[in-house]
């Protein structure tokens, strides 16, 4: 379903900006617990990685925000759950230094603020996790039995 989804946020007027695993990494507060620090987390994909390959790292606060940025090897520095003033407050401390994207509790009436906080991007993950699903069927008529009459 992914290449679905991906297609319909294109034709809805967004913008994918990751398809999956092989073209750019993402490092979540998973990674960060599983490496020790936001830090640890970078520095070992920066070692591993191959060509140029975007890196992402989601942060919760400014502490961790501060510690990405230092660490230099993040392209883009996802703002996971932030209140509008802390996001505020991230994007004067990032200062063009790093894409900044916002996610996480992103709706219809969080995203005019959002916006406004001076972040590159807005994620909005409901667009395709938790879509709607259309009800569609299919009607199967039986041509048995019809003895050269159409069927209707």
């Amino acid at each position: 379903m992914r290449p679905l989804e991906r297609y319909a946020v294109k034709a809805g007027g967004g913008e994918n900006h990751r398809f999956g695993l092989f073209d750019a990494v993402l490092i979540k507060d998973n990674h960060i617990k599983a490496a020790g620090s936001v830090a640890s987390a970078i520095e070992a994909v920066s070692k591993k990685k191959r060509g140029r390959v975007r890196v992402e790292v989601e942060v919760t606060d400014l502490r961790e925000t501060r510690e990405a940025l230092e660490t230099r090897g993040a392209d883009i520095i996802m703002l996971d759950n932030m209140a509008i003033a802390e996001m505020k407050k991230a994007v004067k401390i990032i200062g063009k230094r790093a894409l900044v994207e916002a996610s996480g509790n992103v709706s219809l009436e969080t995203i005019g603020p959002i916006s406004k906080t001076g972040v590159d991007f807005i994620s909005a993950g409901s667009i395709t996790h938790s879509a709607r699903a259309v009800d569609i069927s299919m009607e199967v008529v039986s041509l048995c039995g019809t003895k050269g009459r159409k069927p209707r």
